[in-house]
Order: C-alpha cells, then structure tokens, then sequence
C-alpha cells in the first residue's frame, strides 16, 4: 500500500534529541526552541517567530494579540481546517465565511470588501496547499479598512508571494509543523509577527501571561502576572526534531517539488482531455508542493476513483467539508454572499499521496492507476 502521509525524517533527529537530553533544559525555549526562532526569522524576514505547539495555538495567539472580543466579526474562507475558525471564536467572534476561487481554492480577494461590516476587526487568508492567496489585495483592502491580516499559512511554509515568505505579510502569521506538513515536529507549530506592535505581547501571552521574557532579558528584577495567556511553549525534544528538518529544508522542498511536477506531466494528458483538472499555481505565487491533488467530474467520480486507487494499493483522500455547512459553523458564523465554489469545488477535490521519500516509481504507478481508471 502506498500511504497518502508519512511524516518526514531528515536523519539527524536523533542525535538532536540527544543533545537536547544532555543539555539538561528539555522544555520550553531550550536551545533547539531558539535556533528554529531564529531559522525562522532569517528565512521569513519576519520581526518575530516563536515556535507553539501547534498552529492551532498560533492562531489562538493571534486572536489574543488582536483582541477580539464578543460580537467581533473575522472574514475568512469557509474551506479551511476547523481551527481557523476556532481561535476566534473562543475569543467570542463571530465567524464570516466567504466563497473561494476555484483556481487556487483561497479566499475570493474580490469578495472581501462586501463582507466588511463596523464589526468586522480581521480578515483570515488560508493559503491553501501552499499556494499564496492575493496578498496585495487583501492588504490594501485590510488598509484602508482599519483591520489586522492573520496569514493561516499552516501549509505555507517555504512558499512566497512575490518574493515574501508566506505568514510573513501581514500583522501575524502562523505555521504547522503538524507530521502531516512539510517539516514536523510531530505536534507543533510557530507564530510569526510581522507587525512590531505584537512583538512584545506575544512573548507574554506565550509565557502563561507573564513577563518572563523581560525578566531573562534583565528588563525586571521579578516575573510576575501582566496579561491573559497560556503556555503555548512546546519541549525542546520537539524542536530538536524539527530543527534537522530545518536544516534541510531545501533538499526536502526540492524533493517535493520533483514529485509534484512529476505528478503534474503524468496527468497532462488527462486534463487535455477534460477528464480532471490540475493544480492552478498563478505567476506571482512560487509553491512548496505541500500537496498534489485533482479535480473530478462531481463526488460520485471522486469516490469511485477513491475506491478504485485502494484497490490498488494506493490511499487518497479527499479535503475539508466546508465550515459553514458544519453544526458549529451555522451557530458560530454565516456564509456572506453566494456559495458559487466552496462546496461545488471541495467535493471534486482528491488528494493523492505526497510525502518527503515518494518515490518517481510510485508517482508514476499512481498516475498510471489513474489512467486506468478512466479506459
């Protein structure tokens, strides 16, 4: 069988860990936690990154740093993962789905501005598969509107926008390094701030609300209690084990991208012929080949071609299920506009396996399968 996910290993791991072990400090903010910091900031060229425990708790970071509060209104798409909206709406926000583009599957920019109320404090693009919603846009529009960016780049990382990393444009962005992403930590994640007046508030809200930071900077003589917060530190053991991945970002993001431009020539035929359709990446957006998937005619194609790749050894899988049509998302939120794309495109959406060690052989048996299935 041919798994759809495994999580990837780079081969220092180990020894990381190890050292992590010996050095006596294994949780938070130990030394690996400050070397992905800082890999972090030198890749992105963001003010601040600091790794959490998973983007899920990035994002609630982000919802903290923002403020929001009871009847706020945060416009994000409503394809996306669970804990988009989640963070919010623990902070008491009200959640404004709008529809997507079906080229990329990100947020429709042009839709953006209808949605904005008074209530609206921020808007929440998901770079879906790693590929850069319309950054300038959704900036400008956000600008002359007087409301915050939260990039969910969870599967951005290694991706640009014209030349600037993903979750590194607007106010805060945040990662996942979920084993299922590029780089892993098994759990965890990273939030990055873009805006410097968050700097300094995010160091307390991750340190439980406490100016710890200050105080191991020599700014205070004590810590004490300042702010709302958690502990959203994550072991040092993890970030040991995502720092070997780090280091060899570039040699997993070129094997990716061989695979997913493999993918891509095998199935052009396919697509020529009008039987699926492929990935969209625009001109401005270069991709870190998160994931590879197709379009089929409608979801019953999908599921018979689901059905025909595990006969065959080989898991796919398809994606959300939009929010706005979820128990949660009806009572926590409302689909502004029309729903043209979101829940028409998700369920033609399958996604086939994609992992750091695919090899061309599997690409291509896979896309042979496919194939067959369409004699």
């Amino acid at each position: 069988m041919i798994q759809f996910n495994v999580p990837p290993y780079a081969g220092k791991e180990m020894e990381y860990m190890k050292k992590a072990i010996d050095s006596g400090k294994i949780c938070g903010d130990g030394g690996f936690t400050k070397q992905c910091n800082k890999w972090i900031e030198e890749k992105t060229s963001a003010k601040k990154a600091l790794l959490t425990t998973s983007c899920t708790h990035a994002l609630e970071m982000a919802a903290l740093l923002l403020d929001i509060k009871e009847g706020d209104e945060v416009i994000m798409p409503s394809y996306t993962f669970v804990s988009t909206a989640n963070a919010f709406v623990l902070r008491g926000a009200r959640i404004i789905f709008i529809d997507i583009r079906p080229d990329t599957m990100n947020m429709d920019e042009k839709l953006i501005e209808q949605a904005i109320t008074e209530k609206t404090k921020a808007i929440v693009p998901v770079h879906y598969a790693g590929v850069a919603c319309e950054m300038d846009t959704i900036l400008e529009i956000a600008a002359r509107h007087g409301l915050y960016v939260v990039e969910d780049a969870a599967q951005g990382v290694m991706s640009e926008y014209k030349g600037r990393s993903l979750g590194a444009i607007g106010d805060i962005g945040c990662y996942s390094f979920h084993e299922t992403k590029n780089y892993s930590m098994g759990e965890g994640g990273a939030v990055l701030i873009s805006n410097e007046k968050f700097s300094e508030r995010a160091d307390i809200i991750r340190e439980k609300g406490t100016n710890r930071s200050r105080f191991i900077r020599g700014q205070v003589d004590k810590y004490t209690w300042v702010d709302k917060g958690s502990s959203f530190l994550p072991s040092d053991l993890n970030a040991a084990y995502l720092m070997a991945q780090l280091e060899a970002a570039d040699k997993i993001n070129d094997a990716r991208l061989s695979m997913w431009n493999l993918y891509y020539s095998e199935l052009e035929a396919l697509r020529d012929a009008g039987l699926l359709e492929l990935p969209t990446i625009p001109a401005e957006c270069k991709h870190n080949a998160h994931m590879f998937y197709i379009k089929l005619k409608d979801e019953a194609e999908r599921q018979r071609l689901i059905e025909h790749l595990k006969a065959n050894g080989v898991a796919s899988v398809f994606h959300y299920i939009p929010l706005h049509s979820s128990e949660a998302g009806m009572l926590y939120g409302e689909f502004r506009g029309e729903d043209r794309y979101t829940t028409k495109e998700s369920e033609r959406l399958l996604r086939l396996p994609m992992y750091y060690g695919l090899k061309a052989e599997e690409v291509s048996y896979i896309a042979g399968k496919i194939k067959e299935y369409f004699m």
